[in-house]
């Protein structure tokens, strides 16, 4: 389908080339529908090598647990991050490692003791003499599927009995293959299209239209806020903003999005036209629930990074595939990239968008925010000097 802008400029081939084929729409619904049930503590079996039966452990109610029963053939391990596991070991474990399978007792399996096991922030009850066990081959693909639903990193796993697919028809439960989980975040960040969008004065930038995109799994809408006609620049300026619900609505002083946020509007209004885009990647993409476990972490003493780890997330979860389609969808290939983190520009230059410039974004500290700011130019490398 054509699709044409408000200023004429014809985008039909970069709209053909956002349409998934059946085969890939097949695979992110699925893979959709996992996070879904995980986050509702419901079971289902991941597929390929050495199956296993999953369960979120955030999540888990005693019923999903009696279900997850049914499909396992073999002992259950919590499948943890390396930091997370260094907690409930009570030990250090090998820096290589990338997922830690934990075996742990009888009285472990209960709702509440797994929600503590998951949950850095909760009081601990830690069982008895926890212990650390190969991973099952599949362990990545199944503690992504839980980074996907925005939960913390914890997962609970065990091998599938040889019929399982049969037994969970009968439960209807679902199958998911591991391939699909490795594939999903490239494909649905490829397949965004726009779905609508609308003239929308702004206070900074009269001249204003914002942008819905929208993936293959009418999932969440990351934003374009475009000013003026930027796909008639050489190299427009463009901003890159993942939401911040307490900075950006609130106002919250313990960081700099909402100064950002408004500063870049003001500063592409000033240029006359460029884009900033608002992404759905709530707190480095660990979402909002996790940013304030975060925050509850950094207020015992951790950094934005530490606190991070500690959930069980890297310190930097974002997909900028996602802000590169949208460019692409734009008519913008190449950019001047108003920024102070040098991983954005690389990052966005790797998914193929010309990034010729960066244009500086410092805003001052405000006497709250000092050591997030610290924190961000050095273990982050942003440039604010």
């Amino acid at each position: 389908m054509n699709r044409l802008s408000p200023h004429g400029i014809a985008s039909a081939g970069l709209a053909a080339a956002s349409v998934p084929s059946e085969a890939v729409a097949l695979e992110i619904r699925g893979v959709h529908r996992a996070v879904a049930e995980l986050r509702r503590g419901i079971p289902f079996l991941l597929t390929g090598a050495e199956p296993l039966v999953l369960i979120a452990a955030e999540t888990a109610g005693a019923h999903g647990l009696s279900e997850f029963a049914a499909l396992a053939d073999g002992p259950a391990v919590l499948l943890l991050s390396p930091v997370r596991a260094t907690s409930v070991l009570q030990q250090p474990v090998p820096r290589s490692a990338k997922v830690v399978a934990v075996r742990l007792t009888g009285n472990a399996f209960d709702p509440a003791t797994l929600r503590t096991l998951a949950d850095p922030t909760a009081e601990q009850i830690l069982p008895e003499t926890p212990e650390a066990v190969r991973p099952p081959v599949l362990a990545g693909p199944a503690l992504a599927l839980i980074k996907l639903g925005r939960l913390l990193a914890a997962v609970l796993a065990a091998p599938a009995r040889p019929d399982a697919s049969e037994a969970a028809e009968r439960l209807h439960l679902l199958s998911v293959p591991a391939a699909d989980v490795t594939a999903y975040p490239g494909a649905l960040a490829a397949n965004l299209h726009r779905v609508s969008e609308a003239q929308v004065p702004l206070e900074d930038a009269p001249d204003a239209r914002v942008v819905a995109f929208r993936g293959p799994d009418a999932g969440i809408e990351h934003l374009a806020i475009v000013i003026g006609t930027p796909e008639t620049d050489a190299a427009p300026l463009v901003r890159i903003h993942s939401e911040c619900f307490t900075g950006d609505l609130l106002g919250s002083l313990r960081c700099d999005c909402g100064a950002q946020l408004r500063g870049a509007i003001r500063r592409i209004a000033k240029e006359g036209s460029g884009v900033l885009l608002y992404l759905a990647q709530e707190g480095r993409g660990i979402g909002l629930v996790n940013k304030l476990r975060a925050y509850a972490l950094q207020d015992r003493g951790l950094d934005t990074l530490d606190a991070n780890r500690a959930l069980g997330w890297g310190a930097d979860e974002r997909n900028f595939l996602v802000a590169a389609t949208m460019l692409r969808e734009l008519g913008v290939p190449r950019v001047r990239l108003l920024t102070n983190n040098p991983e954005k520009m690389s990052g966005l230059a790797a998914c193929g968008v010309e990034v010729v410039g960066r244009v500086s974004h410092v805003v001052a500290p405000n006497g709250v925010n000092n050591h997030y700011l610290a924190t961000k130019a050095e273990r982050f490398g942003h440039l604010l000097g």
